[in-house]
C-alpha cells in the first residue's frame, strides 16, 4: 500500500536554492509570506564552488562563493523561510493552487518561483569529473580570471562565449590556449571576434582539436588534446582550463507545462512572470542575456516582490472586487493622467448618490495594472460593472448617467 504524502501549504514554493532562489526566499520572507525552499543539492549552487567573487558588490576581498550563499541562506532562514533539501519530483502549476511533489511530501502553494539554474555542458573525456570547479576545471572567465593573473589557461571552444571570454582572460592570464575543432581560421564565433582573437598576441591556437583527458594529482596539471584527422594526442600543461561548449538550464521538470524557449529557457516578463499565472522564474533557468550572481540576486528580488503582490492583488480582487454582496463599481484610471484623475470626483458623486446600495472600488493602475489585467481592461479611465460577483458591463467612453443606468 502506497504512503500517503504529507500535505504542506505555503503562500510561496521556491525550487532551487542557488542566489536566485535565496534572494527570492529573503524577499518573500521579509513581506511575511509562509515560503518554502527546495533545493535538492547544496542550498548556493554553481556559486559556492568558486573560489574567489571579486565583482559581486560589498565584497572587495573577493571570497569564495561559500562564504557569499552561506550569508544568503543565514538571511533568509532569518527571515522564517523554511528549507527542504530534498528533490522535486513532479509539479502541477496551472490553478490556482500550484502542487509541488517531493519523495514524501505534497507542498501546496499560491505561487511558485522556478529557480533550478542550470548547468555547464561539458566535453565528457576522461577525469573530468575530478576536476570540476575548484580543481582546475571552471566555466566562468568573469568569476575566475582574477585568479588566474599570470598563469597559463587553455579555453575549450569557439563559440562567440569561448572567444569572448579567452580573449577577456588575456587581461589576466599570461597565456590562453584555445582548443578549436575546426581547420585552421575556421571558428564558430563571429567574424569580429575571430579577427580580435587570432590579433592578439597572448592567444594560442590548437586546431582540429578535442580534449582527450585531463590529468593531474589534487589538480588540474595537464590537458591532454587530441587532432580528429590525425589521432596524436597534445599535451598541453597549464594552471587552469575554461570550458566554454554550452550551458544546459535544469529545466526538465516543467517540459509540457510552461512556455520554453528552443534551447529549453524560460522566458519572462519584467516581473519575471512566466506564461501562467503564479508562477514566475529567476536567475540562470530563464532567457537572459547576462548570468552572474549579481543578476541572479536581482530576479530574486523581484520574483519575490511581485509574488507578495500577486498574492494580496489576487486577495483583493477575489473578495472585493468581485464581492457579490451588492453591485459593484469599480473604476479604473492612472492617477498620473489628469482626464483621468479628474473623473474621480463623479465617481465619488455615483458612490454618495447611492448610499451604501453599491460597492465602490478605485483602481490606479499608476502603482500596479495586476487587477486592471484580471478585469481585462486594456485601456484607462475605464468603469466596470459587476453583480453577484459577475463582470457585467465594462464602459470607456464614461458618462455619469450612463454609468448610472447599468448601476
Amino acid at each position: 500500500m502506497a504512503r500517503e504524502k504529507i500535505v504542506e501549504h505555503y503562500d510561496v514554493i521556491i525550487i532551487g536554492g542557488g542566489p536566485a532562489g535565496l534572494s527570492a526566499a529573503i524577499y518573500a520572507g521579509r513581506a511575511r509570506l509562509k515560503t518554502l525552499l527546495l533545493e535538492k543539492a547544496l542550498v548556493g549552487g554553481l556559486a559556492t564552488y568558486t573560489n574567489e567573487i571579486a565583482n559581486y558588490p560589498g565584497f572587495p576581498d573577493a571570497p569564495k562563493g561559500e562564504a557569499i550563499t552561506d550569508l544568503m541562506k543565514a538571511q533568509a532562514k532569518n527571515m522564517d523561510v523554511k528549507f527542504k533539501l530534498t528533490a522535486v519530483s513532479s509539479v502541477q502549476l496551472e490553478g490556482d493552487e500550484k502542487i509541488v511533489e517531493t519523495f514524501r511530501n505534497k507542498y501546496i502553494g499560491k505561487t511558485v518561483i522556478i529557480a533550478t539554474g542550470g548547468r555547464p555542458r561539458t566535453t565528457g573525456a576522461l577525469n573530468e569529473e575530478g576536476f570540476l570547479f575548484d580543481k582546475g576545471i571552471s566555466f566562468c572567465a568573469t568569476c575566475d580570471a582574477a585568479a588566474n593573473t599570470d598563469k597559463h589557461v587553455v579555453v575549450i571552444g569557439s563559440g562567440d562565449a569561448a572567444i569572448e571570454e579567452g580573449m577577456f582572460l588575456t587581461k589576466f592570464a599570461r597565456k590562453v590556449t584555445v582548443s578549436v575543432m575546426h581547420d585552421e581560421g575556421k571558428m564558430d564565433c563571429n567574424e569580429i571576434a575571430k579577427e580580435a582573437a587570432l590579433a592578439n598576441p597572448k592567444m594560442a591556437f590548437v586546431w582540429n582539436s578535442v580534449v582527450s583527458r585531463f590529468e593531474g594529482d589534487e589538480h588540474l596539471k595537464t590537458v591532454v588534446l587530441k587532432n580528429v584527422k590525425t589521432d596524436e594526442e597534445i599535451p598541453i600543461d597549464c594552471d587552469n582550463c575554461f570550458e566554454f561548449i554550452g550551458y544546459l538550464p535544469n529545466t526538465e521538470l516543467f517540459e509540457g507545462q510552461i512556455t520554453m524557449t528552443n534551447r529549453k529557457y524560460i522566458p519572462v516578463n519584467e516581473k519575471k512572470e512566466t506564461n501562467i499565472e503564479g508562477v514566475f522564474a529567476v536567475g540562470d533557468v530563464t532567457d537572459k542575456w547576462l548570468k552572474q550572481i549579481a543578476t541572479a540576486v536581482g530576479d530574486g528580488a523581484i520574483a519575490g516582490t511581485a509574488a507578495e503582490r500577486y498574492i494580496a492583488e489576487k486577495e483583493i480582487f477575489e473578495n472585493r472586487i468581485l464581492q457579490k454582496e451588492k453591485p459593484g463599481l469599480i473604476y479604473v484610471y492612472n492617477a498620473i493622467d489628469a482626464p483621468s484623475r479628474d473623473f474621480l470626483t463623479r465617481i465619488e458623486a455615483i458612490e454618495t448618490s447611492k448610499a451604501g446600495a453599491i460597492a465602490v472600488n478605485r483602481i490606479d493602475v499608476y502603482k500596479s495594472n495586476g487587477i486592471a489585467l484580471k478585469l481585462n481592461v486594456d485601456q484607462v479611465p475605464a468603469v466596470v460593472i459587476t453583480k453577484e460577483g459577475v463582470i457585467t458591463e465594462k464602459l470607456y467612453d464614461l458618462d455619469e448617467q450612463k454609468i448610472l443606468s447599468f448601476l
